[in-house]
C-alpha cells in the first residue's frame, strides 16, 4: 500500500535512516518547494500522478553487504542477468548496487585513503565532508524535481578522491527498479582533488509495466585544480519510467571533466550534463547518443558555462529517431565577459529513420567578449538510399544495412566507452 507524501511521510523516513537534524530540516524546506514549484515550461509534457507513486521502498532481505551470497537469490539473479557480478571480477575498482530505494552491495578494491560508499553511509560516517559538498551546487529550489529529490534522497554514491591518487580502474554504480509506479531518487556526490583522476560507470534499467514510474535523480561533482573526472552513463530504463535527471559539475583551474552520456530507454527523458569551467584553463566535454523509438521522447543535452579564462568545451551529440520517436537536442553553452581567450564546440548530429519520427536541435549559445570564439554546427538526414543500396548489393539485408549504418554513426560515442559497455551498446541497439 502506497503511503501518501506529505511532511509526517518526510519526518519517518529521515528517522528510519537516523539523520541529523539539519538533513530533515533540509528536507522539509525542499518538501515545500516541491509543492509550490511548477512543471519545468520547456520540453515534454510531463504527467505524473504524484499520488500513484511509491516514493520509498526497501526490498526484502536485503542489508548493506559486500558479499553476494549475502544477497537474496532473486535479487543475486538479476544483477548476474545485467553482467553486473561478472564486470566487478572481471575490470572495475568498485561497485555499488541499488534495487529500489537503497543501496544493498556495496565492494571495493581501493586504497583506504579512498572514499567509495553510499550517499547514506556517507552522511553517518564522513558529516562534516558530506554537508560541505550536499545541496552545494544543485540547489534544492532550482526545480521542482530537484527540490523532491532533496526532499526524499535515498542510495546512490558517495565518492572522495584525494589528492595526487590516480585510480587506475573504474568505479560503478548500477541503479534497478524492479517495482510498478516507485519513484527513485538517488544522490550522487563525487570529489577530485588536486592532482587526482576518476573514471566512474553508472548504469540503470527497470522492468517494464503499465504504470508510470519516476527517476528523479541529481549528481553534485567537484572538480580540482589539474584533476580528471569522466562519468559516463548508459541508461536504458523502460518505457514507463520518467527520467528527470540533474547532473552537474563544478571545475577549477585546468581541470576536465567528461560526460559520455547514453540514452536508450525510459518514456520520458529531461537531462542536460553540465559543466561550470569556473578555474582558468579548465576544460569540459560531453558526448552523448540519444535513441528514440516508438513511445519515446528524449529531450538530452548538455550545458557548459564559462567563468575562467583559457577556458575550453566541446559538446558532441548524436541523436537517432525511429518508429515515431522523438530525439531532442537542448543544450546551453555561454561564455562569460569574465571569460577571456575562451573556446567552444558544439556538433549536433540527427538520423530519422522513417517519416513519422522527429528531432528538433534548440541551443543557447552565448559569447560574452570579443577575444573568445564558439561555433556550431548541425545537422539532420534521413539514412542514405544509396549507401543502403550499397550494403545490400553486398549481401546484407536492409535490417542489417540500417544497422551497420547506425553502428558507424554512433562510432564517436561508443569509443569512449570501456570495451565491455561498448559491446553491451551494441547489443542494446540491435534490440
Amino acid at each position: 500500500m502506497k503511503k501518501k507524501l506529505d511532511e509526517q511521510f518526510i519526518i519517518n523516513l529521515s528517522k528510519s535512516k537516523e539523520e541529523p537534524s539539519w538533513m530533515l530540516d533540509i528536507r522539509l524546506k525542499a518538501y515545500e518547494e516541491f509543492k509550490k514549484l511548477p512543471e519545468p515550461d520547456f520540453g515534454p509534457k510531463i504527467e505524473i500522478d504524484f499520488d500513484n507513486i511509491n516514493y520509498y521502498k526497501k526490498e526484502k532481505g536485503t542489508k548493506l553487504t559486500d558479499d553476494w551470497n549475502n544477497v537474496s537469490c532473486s535479487v543475486k539473479d538479476t544483477f548476474k542477468k545485467l553482467g553486473v557480478i561478472d564486470a566487478e571480477k572481471k575490470y572495475l575498482g568498485g561497485v555499488t548496487n541499488q534495487i529500489e530505494s537503497e543501496v544493498f552491495y556495496h565492494n571495493q578494491s581501493l586504497g583506504s585513503d579512498i572514499i567509495f560508499t553510499s550517499t547514506d553511509d556517507a552522511l553517518k560516517k564522513y558529516p562534516i565532508l558530506f554537508k560541505e559538498y550536499f545541496n552545494n551546487l544543485v540547489k534544492y529550489n532550482e526545480n521542482k524535481y530537484t527540490a523532491l529529490n532533496t526532499a526524499l534522497w535515498s542510495g546512490g554514491s558517495f565518492i572522495y578522491i584525494p589528492p595526487n591518487v590516480k585510480v587506475d580502474r573504474p568505479l560503478q554504480s548500477y541503479f534497478r527498479i524492479d517495482s510498478e509506479s516507485l519513484g527513485q531518487f538517488e544522490r550522487t556526490i563525487i570529489v577530485v582533488s588536486e592532482n587526482s583522476e576518476l573514471s566512474y560507470i553508472e548504469g540503470c534499467t527497470a522492468k517494464s509495466y503499465s504504470t508510470t514510474s519516476l527517476h528523479a535523480g541529481v549528481v553534485e561533482i567537484y572538480v580540482k585544480e589539474n584533476a580528471k573526472c569522466r562519468y559516463s552513463t548508459i541508461q536504458n530504463w523502460s518505457k514507463d519510467v520518467m527520467n528527470l535527471v540533474t547532473k552537474r559539475a563544478e571545475v577549477l583551474d585546468n581541470g576536465l571533466m567528461e560526460w559520455i552520456d547514453g540514452n536508450i530507454g525510459s518514456k520520458v527523458t529531461m537531462k542536460y550534463p553540465s559543466c561550470i569551467l569556473k578555474g582558468d584553463g579548465s576544460m569540459g566535454n560531453s558526448i552523448s547518443i540519444a535513441y528514440a523509438k516508438e513511445g519515446q521522447i528524449l529531450d538530452a543535452g548538455a550545458k557548459m558555462i564559462h567563468l575562467g579564462k583559457n577556458t575550453k568545451s566541446n559538446i558532441l551529440s548524436k541523436s537517432i529517431a525511429s518508429n515515431g520517436g522523438v530525439a531532442n537536442y537542448r543544450g546551453t553553452t555561454k561564455i562569460t565577459k569574465s571569460a577571456l581567450n575562451s573556446v567552444a564546440s558544439i556538433k549536433c548530429d540527427t538520423i530519422i529513420l522513417d517519416e513519422y519520427s522527429k528531432s528538433d536541435t534548440i541551443p543557447k549559445n552565448i559569447v560574452g567578449n570579443s577575444s573568445s570564439k564558439l561555433e556550431h554546427e548541425a545537422s539532420i538526414s534521413k539514412i542514405s538510399a544509396e549507401k543502403l543500396f550499397y550494403l545490400q548489393s553486398k549481401g546484407l539485408s536492409e535490417n542489417a544495412a540500417k544497422e551497420e549504418l547506425i553502428m558507424g554513426f554512433i562510432n564517436d560515442f561508443k569509443k569512449e566507452l570501456p570495451m565491455e559497455y561498448a559491446v553491451e551498446l551494441n547489443k542494446l541497439l540491435k534490440n
